[in-house]
């Protein structure tokens, strides 16, 4: 396989410390490489795969659309634009729906929204969002300013200004940021990038009374925690608390580019022709694959099956925690997104999984995050168990060594 051009460079801009693995398929929860080795996927291209590799509805919906019509843009009406917001409007809050192709284009479409919501109302000075540290909202300027984080933030010019951030899920330190300029709160309702963090309910139902109370949108960015990856649908449907706003991309499109803005009526009134667009967003294919997913996660049978799954994956995980807290310290999460947090380095112990040869990611706040298929099942959560507690066996030994030649020198 061909890496480098004749100058000897790689011609892939260097953005990412990539592994050197390669896999050329995949089917279900497992990808191959073109030696034929085999890997059970636990990062399924960071919680994006929601029905795993291959799935069959998913390749036949893919295939009778890709004979029919690709791309016409958003001039026209899409018929399979239509059928997919009727499905997600009914079973959500939401009654309007704007299709996109990233969890980044949906962040930056949902801060537009509620900026525009505000204007249209003749108070153009509202427009600061308040959102949370260990948030990840994407890679675009005014996503990167939404997250706050700063070794994100750096070399690209002074941050997006409209945004202020709180230290802590604590209501009072929100309170304190509000000011005439305030439009709305973002937040993760499980914080992904940030450790698999999950907000207290309780918390999620202040802001809501909060934002209510202020005349403020509530946004929730749902693009990792949402499409059943928690057992619900949506996280925030394990409460009674509903967004105004709500980003969504990952798995709703089971590997094929597809975001979208879920909003109410009323939060999306100023979102009129003009003030929006993506010449992509909403194309037949996308719409046609999103359409399987929905309908396969949302039925209350898979999404019953991925609470159990989660749950024994987490009950499995916690035994071997038990037996190697010099390596493991806490499993936290909910449903099929789990997060491992680390005693040694968390990079170690992704290393040490690919070595079992489990795929994992790591997160902050030292985490490594298990993010299967949601078709996982109960036999692969026992290899993905028994190669965790290979790997914990592997890091012991290699930490040992290294003690012991510390004490030798």
């Amino acid at each position: 396989m061909q890496t480098h051009n004749d100058n000897g460079i790689n011609p892939v801009m260097g953005t990412y410390n990539r592994s050197p693995l390669s896999f050329v398929r995949g089917d279900g929860a497992w990808l191959e490489t073109e030696t034929g080795d085999k890997y059970l996927d636990f990062t399924t291209g960071i919680a994006v795969n929601s029905l795993g590799h291959g799935h069959p509805k998913l390749v036949a919906a893919l295939k009778v659309q890709a004979e029919k019509l690709w791309h016409v843009s958003n001039l026209y009406t899409v018929p399979e634009q239509q059928a997919l917001a009727a499905k997600l409007t009914e079973l959500t809050f939401a009654e309007k729906i704007f299709f996109c192709n990233s969890g980044a284009e949906a962040i930056e479409g949902s801060i537009k929204t509620a900026r525009k919501y505000f204007a249209d109302k003749g108070e153009d000075s509202r427009y600061e969002i308040i959102c949370f540290a260990g948030a990840f909202h994407g890679r675009t300027l005014a996503a990167l300013a939404a997250t706050g984080n700063e070794s994100y933030l750096n070399g690209f010019g002074p941050p997006l200004a409209g945004f202020k951030h709180v230290d802590s899920f604590d209501i009072e330190l929100v309170k304190a940021v509000i000011t005439p300029a305030t439009a709305a709160i973002l937040i993760e309702p499980i914080q992904g990038e940030g450790g698999v963090v999950p907000v207290p309910f309780p918390f999620l139902k202040d802001l809501r009374e909060l934002c209510d109370s202020h005349g403020l949108l509530l946004i929730f960015d749902e693009v990792q925690c949402g499409i059943g990856r928690t057992g619900k649908l949506f996280a925030h449907q394990w409460t009674d608390i509903t967004p105004d706003i709500m980003s969504v991309a990952k798995g709703i499109g089971g590997g094929f580019p597809l975001g979208a803005i879920l909003a109410t009526e009323e939060a999306a009134a100023g979102m009129v022709p003009g003030t929006h667009g993506s010449t992509y967003g909403g194309n037949p294919l996308g719409m046609a694959v999103g359409k399987v997913v929905i309908d396969t996660i949302a039925a209350p049978e898979m999404l019953e099956t991925i609470c159990q799954n989660g749950l024994a994956l987490k009950q499995k995980t916690d035994s071997v925690i038990d037996r190697f807290p010099d390596i493991l310290s806490e499993i936290r999460g909910e449903g099929l997104m789990l997060g491992l947090k680390a005693v040694i380095e968390n990079k170690k112990l992704v290393e040490a999984l690919r070595g079992q040869k489990l795929l994992t990611v790591g997160a902050g706040d030292n985490v490594v995050r298990l993010l299967p298929p949601l078709t996982i099942t109960l036999e692969e959560v026992d290899i993905a168990v028994k190669a965790l507690e290979s790997a914990c066996e592997d890091l012991r030994a290699t930490e040992k060594t290294m003690d012991k030649k510390v004490e030798e020198v």
